[in-house]
């Protein structure tokens, strides 16, 4: 997992409330269980103006002009703009591999489902929470300056606008090290590769008959 430390960032804005996982990344992608090659179907019955399936040639599909992440202001963004309990639904962990393999790192919004909001964590994305006059204020100067970017300092638990004012959030410490560390539950598993060499080789000596 990418370690998340700092972040300058390009801004998106999803104006939308209670995006659920399917919205998210659709059924009909969950067939690999691979991390990757989810994002060209991020958002997919949003972004493209038919129906997409796995396989499909995506460069040779009809955008949706009216889709935000379609609008060339926002190519590359790094940051999505959210509303109320962003990630309901479904459980699916392909979520923020979508989000994450577009090219989104952190979430900013009022709300997250629970599931969802853990696993962005898991997976190297941040969802921020900000109280709703924050983000209003956010949206609207989005979508006003093109080109509009947002400074988000994890160690410091602050989302920095442009002029300096910055906006602390909350973070639990032990999702804040692993994200500060690149961790995942395998990362944290590996730190302690030598004790769990060191008793697989004690139990073979002692319990040999157990590896016959």
């Amino acid at each position: 997992m990418r370690a998340f430390t700092t972040l300058d960032g390009l801004v998106a804005p999803l104006d939308r409330a209670n995006v659920d996982t399917d919205a998210i990344i659709p059924k009909q992608f969950l067939k690999s269980i691979q991390r990757s090659g989810f994002g060209p179907n991020l958002f997919d019955e949003w972004r493209y103006l038919d129906h997409g399936e796995p396989g499909m040639d995506n460069s040779t599909r009809k955008l949706n002009p009216d889709f935000v992440l379609n609008q060339s202001r926002y190519t590359g963004a790094q940051i999505l703009l959210t509303r109320d309990n962003f990630g309901c639904g479904s459980s699916r962990e392909h979520a923020p591999w979508a989000l994450d393999d577009y090219g989104f790192r952190a979430l900013i919004g009022t709300s997250y489902a629970d599931i969802f909001f853990n696993n962005c964590f898991k997976n190297g994305v941040l969802p921020i929470c900000l109280p709703a006059d924050v983000v209003d204020r956010l949206f609207a100067t989005c979508v006003a300056n093109a080109g509009y970017r947002l400074k988000i300092d994890l160690a410091a638990q602050q989302v920095i606008e442009p002029d300096g004012t910055a906006h602390g959030f909350d973070v639990d410490g032990f999702r804040k090290e692993c994200l500060l560390n690149g961790w995942d539950e395998i990362g944290l598993t590996l730190r302690h590769a030598d004790e769990i060499r060191a008793f697989e080789a004690s139990r073979k000596a002692e319990h040999p008959y157990y590896f016959r």
